[in-house]
């Protein structure tokens, strides 16, 4: 039995890890003829106290999260894909990809990039892509 994906929710956040998730994402949409959902978490924890300094860091994160889908829109489209869907979510990415985003979306993959971290930061927070494969209910691919 072949497993065709309908849903595939890729996390895009700008770095070099997530643009090589979304270059496969193409492929592997193409491929299923499924609809992609790109999806960037606007990580909100950071604001509790640099907002204190700086009022118009929300307003900037919304400006950037808007600029980044535009173009991932724009390069999915010039790669032939159509069925595009923009997700802008706040909060912790860890929990909005894996349990809010692919529950909204029914989501059968969810492909994100290896993080950049450090062993240190990884021992005391824990990956995004992490936590991805641990608390999704659906396929998780993480790309290196």
């Amino acid at each position: 039995m072949k497993m065709k994906y309908k849903n595939i929710v890729v996390a895009v956040d700008g770095s070099e890890a997530s643009e090589k998730a979304f270059k496969k994402s193409l492929d592997i949409a193409k491929r299923n003829d499924a609809r992609l959902i790109l999806a960037h978490v606007v990580d909100s924890r950071t604001f509790a106290t640099a907002e204190a300094y700086d009022r118009t860091l929300a307003e900037r994160a919304d400006e950037y999260a808007k600029e980044l889908l535009d173009s991932y829109v724009d390069n999915a489209k010039a790669a032939g894909l159509e069925d595009l869907v923009r997700c802008v979510e706040y909060g912790s990415p860890k929990v909005k990809i894996a349990k809010d985003i692919a529950k909204q979306f029914e989501a059968d993959l969810i492909i994100c990039g290896a993080t950049g971290m450090n062993a240190v930061e990884r021992f005391l927070i824990g990956s995004v892509s992490e936590n991805i494969t641990r608390y999704a209910k659906c396929d998780v691919l993480v790309v290196r």
